[in-house]
């Protein structure tokens, strides 16, 4: 492992070169935005921040200004930690990955099974915070962003404002199930590209095409052509439809 650059989110561990030293990588897992790599002695966790990206090259490319850290392979491949803003992070945890404080108290993937409109209805009693806000918060359900979040809410015919825990277990089934059809059709399509977003071979994604809300404010709704409102929300751009979400 070359480290680089220790000053990132947080700064990398300064034994963490002499720890994986000679360790393989037994497995590779994702928890919300943290990349897992399991070896014999325990896991790094791997955050990338909000620009953050990592490649697979050989060693002997030399490094740009932005390329902080190699972990080193055999056969002098390595994988290259590039990120210009260097709010990412590279961390040690032994023992359960998920004991990790960063991890201990983050809800359930949304694409699994232990998320469904049962998993929001209950979290969500006596809740005052609005909707969008209350499943964009990682300790209920992790991965679910501003762009989705207004996706989700919309395509299950629910005002953005309105107090989580004023909202019943039908609606909830409605929206736990269209979280995970937004989510699924991102995926299909490589996300969204809005700025500068690209995957893993360099090339944009497509649900920005999809999008019925998100990004639309003052435009007509596709489903019923009134105007769509747009209003900020816990410091983000939240679009909704005034006549189909209530």
């Amino acid at each position: 492992m070359v480290v680089r650059q220790r000053a990132l989110r947080w700064p990398v561990p300064e034994d963490l070169s002499a720890i994986l030293s000679g360790q393989p990588v037994v497995d590779v897992q994702r928890r919300a935005k943290y990349l897992l790599l399991s070896t014999p002695p325990g896991t790094l966790l791997i955050h990338l921040g909000m620009s953050g990206s990592l490649r697979i090259l050989n060693h002997e490319v030399p490094p740009a200004k932005h390329d902080h850290i190699d972990l080193v392979f055999t056969g002098n491949t390595c994988l290259r930690y590039t990120d210009p803003r260097r709010f990412g992070s590279f961390l040690w945890q032994e023992g359960d990955p998920n004991s990790h404080p960063l991890l201990s108290s983050l809800g359930p993937e949304p694409l699994t099974d232990s998320f469904d409109g049962d998993h929001l209805f209950q979290a969500s009693r006596n809740r005052h915070a609005p909707i969008k806000s209350f499943i964009m918060d990682n300790r209920v359900v992790v991965g679910v962003g501003n762009i989705y979040a207004n996706e989700a809410l919309f395509l299950s015919g629910i005002h953005p404002e309105r107090a989580a825990g004023r909202i019943g277990r039908g609606r909830y089934d409605r929206l736990a199930a269209n979280i995970k059809h937004v989510l699924s059709r991102a995926i299909e399509v490589g996300g969204t590209t809005l700025r500068d977003f690209t995957n893993s071979n360099g090339n944009p994604g497509y649900f920005k095409q999809s999008l019925q809300v998100y990004g639309r404010g003052k435009e007509a709704c596709k489903t019923c052509s009134a105007s769509l409102k747009e209003i900020r929300l816990g410091q983000r751009s939240t679009v909704y439809c005034p006549q189909c979400q209530t």
